[in-house]
């Protein structure tokens, strides 16, 4: 089941302005090579990250499960350069090999079992150019993340409306964390109710071992630094095994 703030048009439609460009899309904007290349983003969203990659002239695949982010992708300055996919990750079949997987914003945790996790790995095996790279980035789950998650922010839209995004902890068990998000608009509210995985470092790259696939590198955070265990982001760079 895909989460209410992914499949309402106008849950879709602001996206964007709470989740926006950022650090995390500069590094993964930097990981592409100056020629062109054929690149897919794993749960593409809104299409921030593949438009960047597009405007430099790579062959770019966007892919979501969630029809309202794509609407939203598609009008995307270059949108129309791009093939969009409607599809979750572990269903994803293609012929193409790419020199570029990323899978940004966290998408891996909204894998919640063992099945969906081998199954994306062995996708990306099957897809992977031979000197091509995957890069993706998970929570560390030994960071307290329930002190974190509870807070309140007003935005304003591209119409100059006001809503107010409000996101609870509502707890966790054994890897698996809740939380809600409430859209309060001056004519509705909104809520969307979201579970996601934390899986530790060992589990991952065993997994990704399984699947084929090489831990080339883990960093920290996006400036490039190696996880040492206390920081917030596992990134993993990959290869083909």
């Amino acid at each position: 089941m895909i989460d209410e703030h992914y499949i309402n048009p106008r849950l879709a439609a602001i996206y964007d302005l709470n989740c926006g460009w950022s650090e995390d899309r500069d590094f993964y904007l930097r990981l592409a090579r100056p020629e062109p290349q054929r690149i897919l983003d794993l749960g593409c969203g809104t299409g921030l990250l593949a438009d960047a990659y597009a405007a430099r002239g790579h062959l770019v695949t966007g892919l979501d499960p969630a029809p309202a982010m794509l609407e939203v992708a598609r009008h995307k300055r270059f949108g129309s350069e791009i093939e969009w996919v409607l599809a979750r990750a572990e269903d994803y079949r293609s012929g193409a090999r790419y020199d570029l997987i990323v899978s940004t914003g966290h998408a891996f945790q909204v894998l919640l079992d063992d099945a969906a996790v081998d199954r994306t790995f062995a996708m990306v095996a099957r897809n992977l150019a031979r000197d091509g790279r995957f890069v993706f980035e998970s929570r560390n789950p030994a960071v307290d993340w329930s002190a974190r998650w509870d807070y309140a922010v007003q935005e304003v839209d591209a119409a100059g409306a006001h809503h107010t995004e409000t996101r609870i902890f509502l707890g966790r068990e054994g890897e698996f964390v809740r939380f809600e998000q409430r859209f309060a608009f001056a004519d509705e509210t909104l809520v969307s109710t979201s579970t996601l995985r934390f899986m530790d470092r060992a589990t991952i790259e065993a997994r990704l071992a399984a699947a084929g696939l090489r831990v080339e590198a883990v960093l920290g955070d996006w400036q490039g630094a190696p996880f040492d265990g206390s920081q917030d982001e596992m990134i993993f760079l990959v290869r083909a095994a």
